[in-house]
């Protein structure tokens, strides 16, 4: 297993996080096929970690359905079952649109502001075609819309079910035209809310998953398709 050609280390406080996202990049990314083996040993001595952050970072990828860990044989890079993963999208949809719909309503001034501010900073990133920075900013942006809903019960919620899409979300983004598409979405979500319109503000943040959702799901019967 070789996600990179020369992985730089991993800081202390979250070695176990950065890891799972740096194998969630290479599955998603098709560097780590499905169906790969993924050592623990190989992997602790790419990143310079012990075997017990890489333990943790598989069992979350396996969580989210990018890895499969067989008893006794190791893991693997596993299969996304479309079927399974379309149905978390529609769930975090109306997830995310609740959280939206209660953004019009409880959301303060400051936060709006905020989410203003970072709207402007999204385009100038997408202007850039800065892919990685880009998808940084939408999970601040997706977060401030779950914290701006005043309901930490859903904020949580919501976080979770976004962390087990986390890489499949990221992967959209290579779609072609997505960033573009992405931040205009947004952009429709942002000014239901500051117009105080929860009913907009959900129908917007829900679209905006479905069409996520759909790109995803073309970039991955794409790669059905070119596989052997």
């Amino acid at each position: 297993m070789t996600a990179t050609a020369s992985a730089p280390p991993l800081t202390r406080a979250t070695r176990s996080e950065e890891l799972q996202a740096r194998l969630a990049d290479a599955i998603v990314s098709g560097r780590l096929a499905p169906g790969a083996p993924l050592d623990e040993m190989q992997i602790a001595t790419e990143y310079s970690v012990s075997r017990t952050p890489v333990r943790e970072a598989l069992r979350q990828l396996s969580a989210s359905g990018l890895v499969e860990i067989r008893p006794h044989r190791g893991a693997v890079v596993a299969k996304p079952d479309h079927a399974e993963l379309r149905d978390m999208f529609a769930v975090m949809g109306e997830l995310e649109a609740l959280c939206a719909a209660q953004c019009a309503i409880r959301m303060n001034s400051a936060d709006r502001q905020a989410l203003d501010e970072l709207h402007r900073v999204m385009a100038a990133l997408v202007r850039d075609g800065d892919l990685d920075a880009y998808s940084r900013a939408n999970i601040d942006f997706h977060v401030a819309i779950y914290r701006g809903s005043g309901n930490a019960y859903l904020a949580d919620l919501t976080s979770a079910t976004r962390r087990r899409l986390a890489s499949f979300r990221r992967a959209q983004f290579e779609g072609r035209d997505r960033l573009t598409n992405s931040h205009h979405e947004h952009g429709l979500v942002i000014q239901a809310i500051q117009r105080g319109d929860s009913e907009r503000a959900a129908t917007a943040m829900r679209a905006h998953i479905a069409r996520s959702a759909a790109a995803w799901d073309i970039l991955a019967k794409t790669s059905d398709a070119a596989s052997p």
